[in-house]
C-alpha cells in the first residue's frame, strides 16, 4: 500500500486541476477554439485582425446575457449577431461557451443544461475547430479539410446584413436566411418585423410584418418600398448579387470603400437603416431609413395605438386603452401595443358608447356592410362583439378585431376622415359636457365651412370649366382638382405599380366610381400644351386602349386619370407565383387584344401613334381578363428624352428593338419587335431575362426561332404550369409570329395589323429566319 501524505494530496489535485484548466482553455486574444475548450465569464474571441469580438454581452440595461458577436474597437461597439436571443443566460460565469469533440458548438447555463446549439457535427472525433473571422462570420470547421465549413453564423443573421453576409434561403435544410428585428434594444428576442428573400419568378427583399408585405425590392404601393436599387446606387456598397444554385438562394454584397465599414439593421421600431462608418467620422451615421416616416411602418403602435408624426412620442394608447408593456413603452417600442382599460359589456340593457375622432387615417382591414345610414352602421357595430370601430365614408365600414395602423393627421392635411372608436359606457363618463359643448361648436364650424368651401368649388370649376381648355363634347375630360384626387387615393397610399413614365395609384371618387391615377414624371410643357397634347389622347376610343377618364394640372404636378383595371397588368397574372394560372384561351386572347390595340394606334389614329413601352406591365386586364394597352401616346407627352428614362428602367431593356441601339430612326415596327417579346413571354410564363441567367443556349427567344426554323415541334415551348393544354395550331401561329416580330431589320417585321391578321388565322405565316442578333449571340455569348 502506498501512502500519500496530505500536503501531497493537496499539491497533486492542484496539478491536475491546472492541467484541466489548460487543456480546456485558450490563450487571451485568440480567434480559435478547439475541441473541448470554452468561453465563460468575460472571456471572448478576437478576429485576427481586431475588427471582431465574440462573447458574452448584456444589452442596455438589461441583467440577461447572451453570446454575441460585435464590433470591437468602433463606436458603439454594434452587436452583429446573437446566438441565444430567444433564451439569455442569468450569470456568464457560470454559462459556458463550448465545442464539443463531436463538432457542435453549445451554450451552458448555469445548471448545464444546453440552451443553444449549432447542432453541426462531425464523423471524425475532435477534427473541427470554430473561429471567428475578420468579416464577422462564426464558422465551424473541420480541420482536415479547411474548405469544408459545417457551420456559419452568416447563414443564421439575427437583425445585421454585412458584407458578406446572406440573406436567402437554404434548399438544403428548407430554412430563410431572413433578418428578425430586436423586440426592443434591451432584449434580442425576435420581434414582430423581418426581412427576407421571396422568389416568385423574380427574387424581391421583402420588409415583412408577420402577416402584410409593406417593403418590396419591386415596387412602391403604400407599404411596399424600394430596397434593391437603394442598396445597389449608394456608395458603400458595390457587388449586390443575388445567387440560386442547387443548394440555396441568396443575396450579398461586398464593402465598396476600403477602411470603411456599413451594416443594414433591421431595427426594434421596424425600420430598415444603412449605418456608415470611416476613421473620419468618430460616429456611426446614418445614410438613409425606411420607411422614411416612422408612422408609415405597418403596427409600429401596436394595436389600438395611434401614431401622430407631429409630436412626441410619437405613440399613444386610443381612448379607454393603456400599454400592454408599460416597460418598453416607456423606452419607446411599441409594437406591443394597448390593451383595454375597461372590458365592452356587449349587452343591450346598457350599450358601449362609441368616442368620434376626427382627422385620422383608418386602420387596416375593415368589413364593409350593405347599409344605407350611419344609424344602420353604428347598431351593425353594436350587435356585434367583436366590432371596436366603425365608419361611414361612401358606405359603412366596421373593424373587428385589433386595431393596427391607426394615424393621427394634421388638420391641413386633408385626407383625413372621421372614426367611431368603440368603449365602455363607463369610460364615457370621462368626456365632459363642456368637451360635448366644444365638439358640437366645432361640428357645426366644420359642417358650415364645408357648405361654404363646396360652393367656392363649384364657383371655381364652373370658372375652369368655361375657360375652354376643353371643348364640351361628349365623353370629354374632366379637370380634376390636386386635393380632390389626394383624396380620392387616400394621399397616394395604394401604388398600382411604377414605370419609366411615372407612377399609379389607385382611387375612388366620391360616386363609387375606381380610378387609376398616374403621376407623370419628367415633364417640361406648359400647362396649355399639356392640355393640348392630352385631349387628342383622351379623344381616342378603342375597346383595348385603357381609357383617359381626365388630367389634373398642379403647378409642376401632372396627372393622368384613367379607369381602373381590376385584373391588374399581365404581368401581375403571368409571371408572379398564384394557384390560378392564366390558361391558354384566356392568353391567346390577351395576345390578339394588345396587337388590336396597338394596330389601332398605329393605322387608325389621324397621326400614327408609337407608344414606345410595350411590356407586360402596361397591358392591364378588366374584369372578364380582355387586354387594354395602356400609358399609349405617352412618349409623345414626355419628349424625346424619353428613351432615357426607358432604357434605364427595370425590365424595359428586354424589350427595347435594336434601332433603339443602333440610333437608327424609330418607327411603330419598334413596338412590333416589343410585342414579339412580349409575345414569347406570353407562350413561356417567363420573364425572357430570367431564361437567359439559366445560360444562353437555353434563351428562349433562341430556342423558339431555332425550333420554328427547323419546323420542330413547339409543343414543348409551352409553359409547363399549362400541363401541354393549348390548342397546337395556334401556339405554333403565335410561335412564328413572335420570330418575324423581333427580326433585326424593321423592314422584315409585319405591322401590328398582318399580326392581328396572322394570328386570327385570316393570314397564312411563313417560317421566319433566325434573327442575326440571335445568331450573333449563339456565336459569342
Amino acid at each position: 500500500m502506498i501512502i500519500i501524505s496530505k500536503k501531497t494530496w493537496l499539491s497533486l489535485r492542484f496539478l491536475l486541476l491546472l492541467y484541466l484548466f489548460f487543456i480546456n482553455q485558450f490563450s487571451e486574444g485568440s480567434d480559435t477554439i478547439s475541441p473541448g475548450q470554452s468561453l465563460t465569464g468575460n472571456q471572448t474571441l478576437t478576429s485576427e485582425g481586431g475588427i471582431f469580438e465574440l462573447g458574452f454581452f448584456t444589452p442596455g440595461n438589461s441583467r440577461n446575457y447572451y453570446i454575441g458577436i460585435w464590433y470591437r474597437s468602433l463606436p458603439d461597439k454594434p452587436v452583429i449577431w446573437v446566438a441565444n436571443r430567444k433564451q439569455p443566460v442569468s450569470n456568464p460565469s457560470s454559462s459556458v461557451f463550448k465545442l464539443f469533440g463531436d463538432g457542435n458548438v453549445v451554450l451552458l447555463n448555469q445548471s448545464g443544461a444546453v440552451i443553444w446549439s449549432t447542432n453541426s457535427t462531425s464523423k471524425v472525433q475532435n477534427s473541427t475547430t470554430a473561429k471567428l473571422l475578420d468579416n464577422g462570420n462564426f464558422v465551424v470547421r473541420n480541420t482536415l479539410e479547411s474548405s469544408s465549413v459545417t457551420w456559419q453564423s452568416f447563414d443564421h443573421p439575427t437583425d445585421h446584413w454585412i458584407p458578406g453576409n446572406k440573406l436567402g434561403y437554404n434548399k438544403l435544410t428548407h430554412e430563410k436566411q431572413s433578418l428578425v428585428s430586436w423586440r426592443s434594444p434591451e432584449n434580442p428576442a425576435p420581434s414582430l418585423f423581418s426581412v427576407e428573400v421571396q422568389e416568385n419568378g423574380t427574387s424581391h427583399l421583402l420588409l415583412w410584418n408577420g402577416s402584410d408585405v409593406y417593403w418590396n425590392s419591386g415596387e412602391w404601393t403604400g407599404k411596399i418600398f424600394t430596397l434593391v436599387p437603394e442598396i445597389q446606387s449608394n456608395p458603400y456598397v458595390t457587388n449586390v448579387t443575388y445567387v440560386s444554385n442547387g443548394n440555396e438562394s441568396y443575396f450579398t454584397y461586398a464593402s465598396a470603400i476600403p477602411n470603411a465599414f456599413t451594416r443594414f439593421v433591421l431595427d426594434a421600431t421596424g425600420q430598415y437603416k444603412q449605418f456608415v462608418w470611416q476613421k473620419n467620422f468618430g460616429e456611426w451615421r446614418l445614410l438613409w431609413t425606411r420607411p422614411t416616416q416612422q408612422c408609415e411602418v405597418y403596427a409600429f403602435c401596436g394595436p389600438f395605438g395611434i401614431c401622430n408624426q407631429q409630436r412626441q412620442p410619437l405613440c399613444v394608447c386610443i381612448h379607454g386603452f393603456e400599454p400592454k408593456m408599460p416597460k418598453s413603452w416607456e423606452l419607446g417600442y411599441h409594437t406591443d401595443g394597448c390593451v383595454r382599460r375597461v372590458p365592452l359589456l356587449c349587452d343591450d340593457g346598457v350599450k358601449d358608447k362609441f368616442l368620434v375622432m376626427r382627422n385620422v387615417h383608418f386602420p387596416e382591414k375593415s368589413e364593409s356592410l350593405a347599409v344605407t345610414t350611419i344609424e344602420e352602421c353604428e347598431q351593425a357595430c353594436l350587435s356585434n362583439c367583436s366590432c371596436n370601430a366603425f365608419a361611414y365614408d361612401n358606405g359603412c365600414s366596421i373593424w373587428a378585431g385589433d386595431l393596427f395602423n391607426l394615424e393621427q393627421l394634421g388638420t391641413d392635411d386633408g385626407t383625413g376622415k372621421v372614426f367611431h372608436l368603440r368603449i365602455a359606457a363607463s369610460d364615457w363618463v370621462g368626456t365632459t359636457v363642456k368637451a360635448k359643448r366644444k365638439t358640437a361648436w366645432i361640428v357645426a364650424a366644420a359642417v358650415t365651412g364645408s357648405f361654404s368651401l363646396f360652393a367656392i368649388v363649384l364657383v371655381i370649376l364652373r370658372r375652369r370649366r368655361s375657360a375652354g381648355l376643353f371643348e364640351a363634347v361628349e365623353n370629354t375630360l374632366v379637370l380634376f382638382k390636386y386635393r380632390d384626387l389626394k383624396s380620392a387615393t387616400k394621399n397616394f397610399s395604394e401604388k398600382l405599380g411604377e414605370g419609366g413614365f411615372g407612377s399609379v395609384f389607385k382611387g375612388t371618387l366620391l360616386n363609387s366610381t375606381a380610378i387609376a391615377v398616374k403621376e407623370l414624371k419628367s415633364l417640361k410643357q406648359g400647362e396649355k400644351q399639356f392640355c393640348a397634347e392630352v385631349k387628342t389622347i383622351g379623344m381616342i376610343q378603342h375597346i383595348n386602349l385603357v381609357r383617359l377618364r381626365g388630367i389634373c394640372v398642379d403647378a409642376s404636378k401632372r396627372f393622368l386619370v384613367y379607369e381602373y383595371m381590376p385584373r391588374g397588368s399581365l404581368e401581375s397574372v403571368l409571371f408572379r407565383k398564384s394557384t390560378s394560372i392564366l390558361d391558354w384561351e384566356s392568353r391567346y386572347k390577351i395576345a390578339i387584344g394588345t396587337a388590336r390595340g396597338l394596330a389601332y394606334l398605329h393605322e387608325e389614329c389621324r397621326d400614327c401613334i408609337i407608344h414606345c413601352d410595350i411590356k407586360p406591365e402596361n397591358i392591364l386586364l378588366d374584369e372578364e381578363y380582355n387586354p387594354k394597352v395602356a400609358d399609349f401616346g405617352l412618349a409623345k407627352l414626355i419628349g424625346r428624352d424619353f428613351s432615357r428614362v426607358l432604357t434605364t428602367m427595370r425590365g424595359t431593356r428586354g424589350y427595347l428593338a435594336p434601332e433603339w441601339i443602333s440610333g437608327e430612326a424609330v418607327t411603330a415596327k419598334a413596338d412590333v419587335f416589343s410585342y414579339g417579346m412580349l409575345l414569347l413571354e406570353v407562350i413561356s410564363g417567363r420573364r425572357n431575362r430570367e431564361l437567359l441567367e439559366e445560360g444562353f443556349d437555353d434563351y428562349f427567344p433562341l430556342r423558339v426561332a431555332n425550333t420554328v426554323y427547323e419546323g420542330e415541334s413547339v409543343h414543348g415551348l409551352l409553359d409547363d404550369r399549362l400541363e401541354g393544354n393549348a390548342m397546337i395550331e395556334e401556339l405554333t401561329r403565335a410561335c412564328k409570329v413572335a420570330c418575324w416580330c423581333i427580326q433585326d431589320d424593321d423592314k422584315d417585321r409585319p405591322t401590328m395589323g398582318q399580326v392581328v391578321k396572322f394570328l386570327e388565322g385570316v393570314s397564312e405565316v411563313g417560317i421566319p429566319p433566325v434573327a442575326r442578333f440571335l445568331q450573333r449571340l449563339a456565336e459569342d455569348p
